[in-house]
């Protein structure tokens, strides 16, 4: 797997949120996408899993040779961010299911969601509606779905945000088992940044 992004801006009602963006990651890599509140790290990221289309530019995706479009390769693709949804009125474990149908038409496992939902320490709440959950809990079940289905890009826009310890701990694990993938992280927080091996600084470019 290879991302290619080539001079990507993006234009909110005349405002340029920035412009020119390129830089190219292969599977094994990590970036870290920081910039101060505004700066469209969030943004860059939707753009990146085909989210948001650019104003210009071009996302490409390489897999196997091939080459597709952000809107081709969701299957591959895992994300997790604050502002992303779940089922409230469903069970964790129907939420998995669900989603995982709606990703890629095959419902995960027994055993992989147990296998997740163990992992970040939600096995013992997964029948209970999501309604009830802490906001930390949703936010570790976000990391459930969007490694459920061991996905070969991994987008993770502010990953500490509502974490206990556990959770962050969790998250590091993360880091640490991503030989495999690609992993994008937008974030602010300097030890997150610092564990990705390349950065973009919204508005300096990649180092």
């Amino acid at each position: 797997m290879v991302l290619t992004a080539e001079n990507i801006s993006k234009t909110f009602n005349r405002r340029t949120v920035f412009r020119e963006i390129g830089f190219t990651v292969v599977a094994g890599q990590s970036i870290a996408v920081t910039g101060r509140n505004g700066a469209g790290k969030s943004t860059l990221l939707k753009i990146l899993a085909g989210l948001l289309t650019p104003t210009s530019g071009s996302v490409r995706y390489a897999v196997s040779g091939s080459v597709h479009g952000p809107e081709d390769i969701r299957a591959h693709l895992g994300f997790v961010s604050p502002y992303l949804q779940l089922y409230d009125e469903f069970s964790a474990l129907e939420n998995l299911r669900l989603l995982s149908r709606m990703r890629s038409a095959t419902v995960a496992s027994d055993e992989r969601c147990r296998e997740m939902l163990t992992r970040f320490g939600l096995w013992d709440r997964c029948n209970d509606q999501v309604r009830t959950y802490s906001s930390g809990m949703k936010q570790r079940l976000k990391y459930v779905v969007a490694l459920l289905h061991d996905p070969e890009v991994l987008m993770l826009d502010e990953p500490g945000a509502n974490l206990d310890a556990d959770g962050i701990a969790a998250v590091a694990q993360i880091y640490e088992s991503s030989q495999r993938r690609i992993l994008i992280v937008a974030t602010n927080d300097r030890s997150e940044a610092e564990r990705c091996e390349l950065k973009i600084h919204l508005g300096t470019g990649v180092s």
